[in-house]
């Protein structure tokens, strides 16, 4: 897996909660030995300052993975490719959108800013909409979480990952995805809980083995988004990986999905999956 190596996008607003997603992004591209994109969008390239785009050298030297001053190749040397990317537009999920098409990618890595009531339809979250028009997978990072990567050290916390599974829509691209993610650091303990909602038995997948790996399964009732939130905080999940239904993208509609519900309502890291979705593809052995 990691000699195909992940092509990872991570749009940008140079937010607080940006920066978050950023480590996130250049970790997973760092341990994948990948190609990250850094995109950010804006409406005069006038206004764009690069200094603004977050620092790769900075934080790698900081993680220990390389010298202090080093030169800029020397990103390259570690066997990922990164590039910062500035376009011009006035809507950015077009943009966005546009530069996938030219610019395919495995997994996006998105910070999202929750929001509840009539807050959230005056201020639609961009973030969803990118994932929604595109069929890669996503990394949801909310605003206010720590993630699963530390800032300061670069290490990777998925000691524990949750995964909703049901008949519909299938659970084996959440299964193999969430086994993709695990296997970037070989020998990290991870347990794996599956979680069927309101069912009196879990649907049959096929589960990977991995050094140190522990799946567990759990049946759980109540209404499912708010069930799942609740599951999430009891296990102290360090991430959350769903299958999405949308047959169109990740989220069928603003209204209705529980994948959407649950990312506005859950204070951890969410990956969302599609059946097409090349991550899980690359889960599989």
């Amino acid at each position: 897996m990691s000699s195909i190596g992940w092509r990872i996008l991570h749009p940008t607003d140079f937010s607080e909660a940006s920066e978050v997603a950023f480590v996130h992004a250049l970790k997973l591209a760092l341990v994948a030995k990948g190609r990250l994109h850094i995109l950010h969008v804006s409406r005069d390239e006038g206004h764009v300052q690069w200094r603004n785009f977050p620092g790769v050298r900075q934080a790698l030297e900081r993680w220990g993975v390389l010298p202090a001053g080093s030169p800029s190749e020397a990103v390259g040397d570690l066997g990922v490719d990164i590039e910062k990317v500035s376009a011009v537009g006035d809507d950015p999920v077009i943009v966005a959108r546009e530069f996938l098409r030219r610019h395919p990618a495995e997994l996006i890595v998105l910070a999202t800013h929750q929001r509840d009531g009539l807050a959230r339809w005056r201020q639609p979250s961009v973030a969803e909409h990118i994932a929604r028009d595109a069929h890669q997978a996503a990394v949801f990072v909310p605003g206010g979480s720590d993630g699963f990567v530390d800032t300061l050290t670069g290490r990777m916390r998925l000691r524990r990952i949750l995964i909703p599974v049901d008949r519909v829509p299938a659970p084996q691209p959440a299964i193999d995805a969430a086994a993709a993610l695990a296997s970037l650091e070989p020998g990290t303990p991870t347990t794996f809980r599956m979680i069927h909602i309101g069912g009196v038995e879990l649907p049959a997948v096929v589960v990977r083995d991995g050094e140190g790996w522990t799946w567990e399964r759990a049946l759980v009732n109540g209404e499912p988004a708010a069930a799942l939130v609740a599951a999430a905080h009891d296990f102290d999940a360090d991430l959350v990986v769903m299958t999405t239904a949308g047959h169109h993208g990740f989220i069928d509609a603003l209204r209705g999905s529980i994948t959407e519900r649950v990312l506005r309502a859950i204070r951890r890291p969410l990956l969302a999956v599609s059946a097409a979705s090349r991550l899980s593809h690359l889960g599989r052995k």
